[in-house]
Formats: C-alpha cells, structure tokens, sequence
C-alpha cells in the first residue's frame, strides 16, 4: 500500500511539474510574440504584454530568460526595452521614450511630462532640466533610470489621452513668469496659435479645467481668449476677484486684452 501511494505521489508532482512547465512555455511564447511586434528602441512594462495575474510568476522567469538571451533590456525595476543595433553600436532610447511606460497604467495615460522639460519640448526654453516633472493626479511617479530621473507633481485634473494636451498648455500658462529665458512675446503667440487651433468642444473642455488652476492662470487665459475675439466666458470673469491683480510682466503691447484682466 505504500509503494502505491509514493507511486501515486511521484505521478502527482510529475504532472504538476509538466502543468507548470507548459504554462511556463505557454507564457513564454506569449511573451515572446508580443516583443517580436515591438519596433526596436522600444520601452515596456509587464502591463503592455497582456499578462494574466496567474501568469507573472512564469513571466518574471521569461523576462529574466530574455535578458539573459539579450533579446530585451532592462531600464529599470519593471521597465525595460527591446535594443536597437545601428552601424555605431547599440542605440539607447532617448528620455522621451524611458518616460513613456511611466505615463501608463493598463494601457490608459495617467500622466504627462510638465515644467521645463515639456516647455524645452514644445521650443519655449533653451534649458534642460537635471530632473524632469511627471504630473498624475492620483499617482505620484518617480524615475531613476541612470542619468534620467523624474519627480512626482499633482495634476489639477485627471489625466488622459484626450486632455493631457490642454492641460500642457494650462501649464504654460500657470508657470509664464517661471519659464526660464522664455522671450514673452514668443510666448504669447506660441500660445494665441495653440488656443485658436483647438476645436471649439475643447476650448470649452479647456475654460472648465482652467477653474481649477490658479487665478493668475484663469485671468490670463481669459486675455488670450479675448485677444482672439471670443465671447467673454461669464465663468471664469466670475471665478476673479476684481480687486485682485497678476504680475506677469505682459503690458497692453504684449498682449492688448491684458488690462481688461487686471494682468500686467
């Protein structure tokens, strides 16, 4: 009867081990195909590759095969890439794209890059900041990936693919005054140009989100709505007190609608 049963014993963990080892090659080869699609050059977490909760054990052992196999790379703790050959050598991927995994969760954006290195971006400033800003409004994010690093900041809204972008330009116009060696006048058209490219659905979305800036961003933005001949928005006139005034270094030169708003 004991023979029987450490039989019966020795059968049952062989073909627990065979279930484990198809799952893990199951995994694997999943994994695999997934990377396979992937351009080279390109970041990724263990969200991006479809993953089942059940399956991050085997798939933390094919991420480590595939380092090992040098298929893939890591940046940092859950965050790695697919390496891209050039005639020079092995290409890096530049910060835009380090960053990008950061700005996801479950295929949805989370987050953007502000402060400098967004405002560098769109060709405001000159200057390159040693730490980059990721604004989330429920999630803090940091980065150290070797000469990257990146810091949390709180967003006024919650971020998505569809907002991120008004929310840049709220930004720029929150932190004007801070921008380093931005030329004023540049700045204002950078931003009259963006204002009047927007659809009127989200210069509408962009009035309601801007209530929940700072003063000194509402009244400018209802300069430069109003320096594009747009009707004067009752809500955010409303949301000012009147006595109040903006020191932004703007004068009815720069910006001719700049008075009406207490901005100078």
């Amino acid at each position: 009867m004991r023979k029987i049963l450490d039989k019966l014993l020795f059968f049952l963990i062989f073909v627990l081990l065979v279930v484990i080892l198809l799952e893990y090659m199951k995994v694997t080869e999943k994994i695999e195909k997934k990377i396979k699609r992937m351009p080279k050059g390109t970041t990724f977490k263990y969200q991006q590759l479809n993953i089942a909760a059940n399956e991050y054990s085997a798939a933390a052992k094919a991420i480590e095969r595939l380092i090992e196999k040098k298929v893939i790379k890591r940046v940092s703790t859950g965050i790695f890439y697919k390496p891209k050959e050039t005639v020079f050598g092995e290409l890096r991927p530049g910060e835009t794209e380090i960053i990008k995994p950061y700005l996801f969760e479950q295929g949805k954006r989370i987050a953007y890059v502000t402060g400098t290195a967004l405002y560098n971006n769109l060709g405001l400033t000159t200057q390159v900041p040693k730490t980059i800003k990721i604004a989330s409004r429920d999630k803090r994010i940091s980065v150290n990936a070797g000469s990257l690093k990146a810091k949390p900041v709180k967003s006024y809204i919650d971020v998505t693919t569809d907002n991120y972008q008004l929310l840049e330009i709220l930004d720029i116009l929150k932190d004007f005054v801070k921008i380093p060696d931005l030329d004023k006048e540049v700045g204002i058209k950078f931003l009259l140009k963006k204002l009047e490219d927007l659809p009127e659905k989200n210069r509408l979305r962009i009035i309601k989100f801007a209530l929940q800036y700072p003063p000194r961003t509402r009244a400018f933005l209802g300069a430069l709505l109003n320096q594009m001949n747009c009707k004067e928005n009752k809500m955010v006139k409303q949301s000012l007190n009147p006595l109040t005034t903006y020191e932004l270094g703007i004068n009815d030169k720069l910006l001719p609608t700049a008075p009406n708003w207490n901005i100078k």
